[in-house]
């Protein structure tokens, strides 16, 4: 049997050739090729300036005020370079010869100065003179001591004891001896039996009280001077 042809094969064949890219793989099909005459030049593309014009609207344009990088100035010196060293030399004042120290028979020699022979150090004009930083040192040692000398002052004025005068030392006996008749009047009108706890703290903490209260007084009234320390 013949093979099976379909009939809509000329209408696929159209189809295909119409939306296929011919050039899509395989690249286009002409290029231009470059001419070997249009090869690039060195500083082609460097950007170029417009040419000058020489003239604008029929006038000259004014010189520059800065010369060019060209300009070369003629340096004319007239000078006898020969007579200037010997005016230099003849003026001059001529050199002393250098003292040598000679230590040997066969002649040996070397610089006096540098060799400790020469007194220089002692001919100074700051020789034994103190430094300049040893009294500072010394300054600022005094310095602090006073300081500390100062602030012990201070703070033994601080604690130092304050003499009582003689209004004060009354009336602090006067105050002393109404609070003692406070807590002794207190101390009578306390009961004969004293059958609880409360009671009998209370009876101990008066008889403590009129006890120290008589012993400041006796203090105060045996004592002519009496001083308080500052607290």
């Amino acid at each position: 049997p013949l093979r099976y042809i379909s009939k809509f094969r000329p209408y696929v064949k159209q189809e295909a050739e119409k939306n296929k890219s011919k050039w899509k793989t395989m690249g286009p099909a002409k290029v231009a090729v470059p001419s070997p005459n249009d090869f690039l030049q060195k500083r082609s593309k460097e950007p170029k300036l417009a040419p000058r014009k020489k003239d604008q609207d029929g006038k000259k344009v004014p010189a520059l005020s800065v010369p060019r990088r060209t300009y070369r100035p003629v340096i004319r010196i007239q000078k006898n370079f020969i007579n200037k060293n010997a005016l230099a030399v003849i003026r001059g004042v001529p050199k002393k010869p250098r003292p040598f120290c000679v230590d040997s028979r066969q002649g040996d020699k070397y610089p006096l100065e540098p060799s400790g022979l020469v007194p220089k150090y002692i001919k100074k004009k700051n020789y034994g003179a103190t430094p300049k930083y040893v009294t500072r040192r010394n300054e600022e040692i005094k310095k602090e001591e006073a300081e500390y000398e100062a602030s012990v002052v201070e703070q033994l004025n601080e604690r130092a004891m304050k003499h009582l005068s003689d209004e004060e030392k009354t009336s602090i006996l006067q105050a002393l001896k109404k609070n003692w008749e406070e807590a002794n009047s207190e101390f009578l009108c306390l009961p004969v039996q004293m059958d609880t706890r409360y009671k009998k703290m209370r009876k101990e903490k008066l008889e403590l009280k009129l006890k120290q209260l008589e012993h400041d007084i006796e203090a105060l009234e045996k004592h002519k001077g009496v001083y308080i320390a500052n607290e």
